[in-house]
């Protein structure tokens, strides 16, 4: 049994080996990529459990994505596997300045055909958290009724259910829609963890005090942002109706190569901290030094540490002047 339960799109990512656009690229090395599989990685590396529920092809991807999640030892219990779609991949370019190019060959994948009857097969008894990010919903109908379905469920076994919204217009059918039922989904979980950026965009506010607000005046717990140069903030509802919060900097970034999955990684170090018990000021501090550790490695999950790699990088690396 897992502490943790999570779901989403695995996606094989093939990084150029040379710079230029992907269209002039010859060479490419594989990596393993998608949000949620970058979350159970760094979760799996700290050493804890996790159960990663989500639907491949029956083809070489497929194959690929199972033996990697297995090698992570993450538990692939309800990674399902279909004959009929396939599974998911993309193309990353390389990129001296900026966000680098990226393409998604993701519509109707195997990962987005998932459907809630999947739910039904899933051990929720001895899990402590289940952790859920906005892709899958954004993906299909059927994607975000099994959102749904596994909040449900989760509530009925009493776990912690925590969000990231991980927006991705992209793959949604509209911003309004997109916007909607990633709200609806954050308030019926009890941590919501957007970006900064991310939280202006739903909330409508600009201030990280007002964007936490608007969730916890909707029934939510507690709502941490990673306000990615200015390090990340928490704020949530205690007990006896009063308010807690905490702030922390970020960890100086020496050799930036690649910003993606490093959200990911700053939500693995939280959600770590969660099943650890560590405090606000110390979770935060947990996932900005995970957060920082991931941008100086070119994969979405290479770099994510193990726990004597991220305490050794905690006890060494600085922290930047607080904002």
């Amino acid at each position: 049994m897992s502490e943790i339960i999570t779901a989403g799109e695995p996606l094989v990512l093939f990084i150029a080996d040379e710079k230029g656009p992907l269209h002039a690229v010859r060479h490419y090395t594989r990596y393993m990529a998608g949000a949620d599989v970058n979350v159970s990685v760094g979760v799996s590396r700290l050493g804890h459990t996790v159960s990663f529920l989500t639907q491949i092809g029956e083809d070489p991807f497929g194959v690929y994505v199972k033996n990697f999640l297995n090698n992570e030892n993450i538990d692939t219990t309800y990674v399902f596997s279909t004959p009929t779609y396939p599974t998911g991949f993309m193309l990353k370019g390389l990129s001296e300045i900026g966000d680098p190019e990226t393409v998604y060959f993701r519509k109707n994948s195997a990962a987005s055909k998932l459907t809630k009857e999947a739910v039904r097969q899933v051990d929720f008894s001895e899990a402590k958290i289940l952790h859920l990010g906005g892709i899958l919903a954004g993906l299909s109908e059927s994607g975000y009724e099994t959102t749904l379905a596994l909040i449900e469920k989760a509530r009925k076994y009493g776990l912690t259910i925590t969000f990231d919204p991980n927006l991705r217009p992209v793959i949604w059918e509209s911003e309004e829609k997109m916007m909607e039922r990633t709200n609806e989904i954050a308030c019926l979980c009890d941590v919501v963890m957007p970006n900064a950026k991310e939280a202006q965009i739903l909330t409508g506010e600009h201030e990280k005090e007002k964007m936490a607000d608007f969730y916890l005046s909707r029934g939510v717990r507690q709502v941490i942002i990673n306000l990615v140069e200015k390090g990340s903030y928490s704020k949530k509802k205690l007990e006896d109706g009063s308010f807690a919060e905490a702030a922390v900097p970020k960890y100086e970034v020496k050799h930036l190569v690649d910003r993606i999955g490093a959200g990911d990684g700053f939500v693995s170090g939280i959600l770590a901290g969660m099943l650890e018990q560590l405090d606000d000021q110390a979770l935060l501090m947990q996932g900005n030094a995970i957060c920082s550790i991931q941008m100086q490695s070119l994969g979405d999950n290479d770099g994510l540490p193990t726990r004597a790699a991220l305490d050794a990088f905690m006890k060494s690396a600085a922290l930047t002047s607080a904002r």
